[in-house]
């Protein structure tokens, strides 16, 4: 997504340990009409997949997620990565480790937002090494839901996660698809 992209290179900034700072417009400021393109071009993509709920893991996926969402007319669900005593007991659990923030999370959704038989679109900001992709799909298949699809902002190409889902049999949808950080930024892949 060509949009997205160019918001990479004029915003985005390169942090020690491969990591791509984009709080400008994705994960700390939101530009809206940026998710609103993503959303319905997330949509757009999994249209004809017969989605009956998205899920995105709390923070930020959520503004993306949600205009998935709203362009295919189906509930957003997100698993929080906080226990409250408003979610109760009665949830899907799953273990997700934070590359960012190196720490071991426990996410989790309340089964009532999760059932068997949904055709899930998973949707995420980042897609590394896929440890937090493989908690949403655990929490899916818990639920014995189905993920029809994974649509992900960013995907680091070089961390081998979406290599991984995709061999697993995965339908995985990057919307940027970084290939490598050279000395001169950011170098996208061509497909």
């Amino acid at each position: 997504m060509k949009l997205l992209e160019d918001r990479i290179i004029n915003d985005g900034r390169i942090l020690p340990g491969n990591i791509l700072k984009v709080d400008h417009f994705l994960n700390h400021q939101v530009d809206p009409q940026l998710m609103m393109a993503m959303g319905e071009d997330f949509a757009a993509h999994f249209r004809d997949k017969g989605i009956t709920r998205v899920l995105t893991l709390e923070v930020s996926g959520i503004a993306m997620a949600l205009t998935a969402a709203y362009a295919l007319d189906v509930p957003l669900v997100f698993a929080k990565k906080i226990a409250s005593v408003t979610l109760g007991d009665d949830v899907y659990r799953s273990s997700v480790f934070s590359y960012t923030k190196k720490r071991e999370y426990v996410i989790r959704v309340d089964k009532k937002f999760l059932e068997e038989g949904d055709r899930v679109l998973i949707i995420d900001d980042f897609l590394a090494v896929g440890q937090a992709l493989g908690g949403l799909i655990d929490l899916c298949d818990q639920a014995n839901a189905q993920v029809a699809g994974i649509g992900i902002a960013i995907e680091k190409a070089f961390q081998g996660g979406g290599d991984k889902y995709r061999e697993m049999g995965y339908e995985v949808y990057s919307q940027a698809k970084i290939q490598e950080f050279s000395k001169d930024g950011v170098v996208f892949a061509t497909e």
